[in-house]
């Protein structure tokens, strides 16, 4: 197995919006597309992390509408699932308008099923005619059940292969992180150009982003009152802050993602851009610094879940820029690379996840800070250790030691968070 393309492959895509709403519109989409006729209704259930990660984010093409239930009446009425996470480029004003009177006659609903640890989403529509009903698991676009009329249209073949991780997710978990350099430094001219795509797809929506007076703009605005000196930690945080607001705000503009996730794309892939253009690095080494951050951030998350009560963009993504400055400036040095991991997860590891909604810019620019303080410090020696805290004897054991409190001493966290943000919208 090439580590990297399999990343590159099936974690690192464009996506057009936030991803877990994006998803239940393309599993509405498969649905809706086996359907004889109009939908007349549709229900959703999904997990947890899905159902917060859903319900307060924008959606693009909509007019500022909001959550997941709208992205998957509109995804019901694209029909159009070859788009995959790209569904919502195929929205219209009367699609909007379909789906406002849908959910307006009541006939549409979803529901969040607590018993789902993973990632889960399952759509049923119907009409007079009859119903379907897609559903996706384990990641945003893994269908693992098709059916018609109760008719099964495909299934994966063994249970196993639903509920397992992915092959490539546990060949993950068994490695380390010098391990993970070493698949970085096998980059060949194919994901070179696929990195450098992202690049460009994400410094895109950065700058429209910047044009929507958000938490992009206002950080611009420090800068230019001189509460923020003119630097490479200003200058990051205002791209990367921007390229989120952009993104949070429904701007139709696709984002080059990373571990499944529109944001943490975002941290992981212009934090090392910046900070190696910053200092001149070459093309091709930031190249393999970004190759390095998406390793990583998935590697962390085969460990805390796709979705998980913590900050991805803050202990995932983050993490993987702050180890990708280390390696543009001293290459495979273990040590180093070391101190950066455990000084970003020592800043950061607290941070809530709350799903995602414009205030993820804010984490978003803690996060690209502490990747540069993180990687500033370890260039210098300097980090925590294992003396501290849950800080492990190696980054491997602080990353593991992160996930036990996620999904055991954070265990509650999500539920609590859902019936918070359920009461208010009720």
């Amino acid at each position: 197995m090439n580590l990297l393309k399999t990343i590159l492959k099936n974690e690192v895509f464009p996506a057009l919006g936030c991803t877990e709403p994006t998803a239940v519109a393309y599993a509405a989409s498969i649905a809706a597309n086996e359907l004889d006729g109009p939908m007349e209704e549709i229900a959703i259930s999904v997990d947890p992390g899905v159902y917060k990660n859903g319900m307060a984010v924008t959606i693009p093409n909509t007019n500022g509408e909001r959550g997941n239930l709208i992205a998957g009446v509109i995804g019901a009425l694209v029909r159009q699932p070859e788009r995959k996470m790209e569904i919502l480029e195929g929205v219209t004003p009367k699609m909007i308008e379909q789906a406002r009177e849908l959910i307006a006659t009541g006939k549409t609903s979803i529901t969040c099923d607590n018993t789902r640890l993973g990632l889960y989403i399952d759509v049923t529509v119907r009409n007079a005619n009859g119903s379907t009903r897609a559903v996706l698991e384990q990641n945003h676009t893994n269908l693992t059940l098709l059916e018609k009329d109760s008719e099964v249209l495909f299934a994966k073949q063994e249970t196993e292969e639903v509920t397992r991780l992915p092959d490539y997710k546990d060949v993950l978990r068994q490695m380390t992180i010098a391990e993970l350099v070493d698949a970085a430094e096998e980059m060949d001219d194919e994901d070179e150009q696929y990195i450098l795509q992202g690049i460009e797809m994400n410094l895109h929506i950065s700058t429209a982003g910047q044009q929507i007076k958000k938490v992009g703009f206002y950080l611009a605005d420090l800068k230019e009152k001189k509460f923020l000196q003119d630097d490479v930690c200003s200058s990051s945080k205002i791209m990367t802050a921007s390229a989120a607001d952009g993104r949070m705000g429904g701007l139709s503009l696709p984002v080059m993602s990373s571990g499944g996730s529109g944001n943490q794309g975002i941290v992981a892939i212009l934090v090392p851009y910046n900070v190696g253009k910053w200092f001149d690095i070459d093309e091709k080494t930031v190249a393999r610094s970004i190759a390095l951050s998406h390793l990583i951030n998935s590697y962390i998350k085969s460990y805390t879940g796709s979705l998980s009560p913590i900050c991805g963009c803050a202990i995932a993504a983050g993490v993987g820029a702050a180890a990708a400055i280390v390696y543009q400036q001293k290459g495979k040095d273990m040590g180093k690379i070391t101190l950066a991991i455990n000084n970003l997860i020592s800043d950061l590891g607290g941070m809530l996840c709350d799903g995602a909604k414009e205030g993820c810019s804010l984490k978003v620019a803690s996060s690209t800070d502490s990747a540069i303080r993180s990687a500033y410090m370890a260039l210098n020696d300097h980090g925590i250790t294992s003396v501290e805290g849950f800080v492990g004897r190696t980054a491997e054991e602080t990353i593991q030691n992160l996930s036990r409190i996620s999904d055991i001493g954070m265990s509650k966290v999500d539920e609590t968070m859902i019936q918070i943000m359920m009461a208010k919208n009720s």
